[in-house]
């Protein structure tokens, strides 16, 4: 049976997400955008992002204990980055603040409110002290995979996964991370190192081109994750347990498009959230109970994330709801 705790309770203790964070500076292809809380340079909104910081912000909004191991600058974007995470409760773990220029992702959005990226990108990852007081350690996109840092990244999920569970993302950026085929074996390390498992439909796409959606589920099951869930869009999300084989289907109700910036990243954040909630992440002992898990105990989270993303879609830039923001949806009791 599920335990229903309260969302801001530190069940599985403090979450550190490891990656990349940054500006993304987003514009129409016609012309600049509106932005909630963003800030107008003249050519485009920018806002704070980062697929990992936006999912570290979404865990913050949504009150878990959160720490952000990434690497932005002490110059104005980088110092507006922390500003920003120091007023929303997330932390900068030591070392975060020692790169030589901050990242900046330019995105445009086109009429359907989808968005293309170009990147002006370094990434480097300084050491992650006090890594055994987290309970659960989150990763991907860029960071996972783009060197000097992708290294450092995976050699931290090795030395947690002891005393954590882990999550990944894949989110590709096939601009930055080049031919699939050379990266895939990098990817599927991360994979192994994973618990819990979030892959879009376009992932794969670009991943396996030639592949069945379902064979190279099938493959990566078989490497170690408990936990794969398949994004679809506007088609909703998949939940696989690859112990049993099960899967659940959740669809997404008709939502207003804004645009779909940090859509998928939000989706992460509720996730986690539903399952740190339920005692299934955040620690070995949470690992075991949701390696038994059945789809009842874990269905949960998934609707938790799909409410998350929801609500995102429905504002410009990276928006992280909150717990109010689910309960005035009528998405969280209480």
């Amino acid at each position: 049976m599920t335990d229903r705790r309260p969302l801001g309770s530190a069940r599985g203790g403090r979450t550190l997400v490891i990656g990349e964070a940054l500006i993304d500076a987003v514009a129409t292809a016609d012309g600049v955008v509106e932005g909630d809380g963003g800030t107008d340079s003249g050519s485009a909104v920018e806002h704070v992002g980062g697929s990992p910081a936006n999912v570290a912000l979404g865990l913050a909004a949504l009150d878990h204990p959160v720490s952000l191991a990434t690497w932005i600058a002490t110059d104005d974007h980088g110092n507006r980055i922390a500003d920003h995470c120091r007023e929303r409760g997330l932390e900068l773990t030591p070392g975060s603040q020692g790169a030589p220029f901050t990242s900046v992702a330019r995105a445009t959005i086109d009429g359907s409110g989808g968005a293309t990226y170009r990147f002006e990108l370094e990434w480097q990852l300084a050491a992650v002290p006090g890594l055994t007081e987290y309970g659960h350690v989150h990763t991907g996109s860029i960071a996972a995979v783009l060197e000097p840092g992708g290294g450092a990244v995976r050699d931290t999920l090795r030395m947690a996964r002891p005393t954590a569970t882990i999550s990944y993302d894949p989110n590709v950026r096939p601009v930055l991370m080049g031919d699939p085929v050379e990266v895939r074996g990098i990817i599927e390390e991360c994979v192994a190192l994973s618990d819990v498992l979030k892959v879009s439909e376009e992932d794969l796409a670009w991943l396996r081109p030639r592949a069945a959606v379902d064979d190279v589920l099938a493959e990566w099951a078989g490497l170690g994750p408990i936990v794969i869930v398949v994004t679809r869009g506007g088609q909703g999300a998949v939940l696989r347990l690859t112990r049993t084989g099960e899967t659940h289907v959740a669809p997404v109700p008709p939502v207003t498009v804004v645009d779909t910036v940090g859509a998928g990243d939000s989706f992460m954040a509720g996730l986690l959230s539903g399952l740190l909630e339920s005692g299934l992440a955040g620690g070995p002992a949470a690992r075991e109970r949701l390696r038994r898990a059945d789809l009842a105990a874990v269905v949960p989270a998934l609707e938790r994330a799909n409410a998350t993303a929801r609500l995102t879609v429905g504002h410009a830039g990276a928006h992280a709801p909150t717990r109010a923001d689910l309960a005035r949806a009528g998405d969280l009791d209480g």
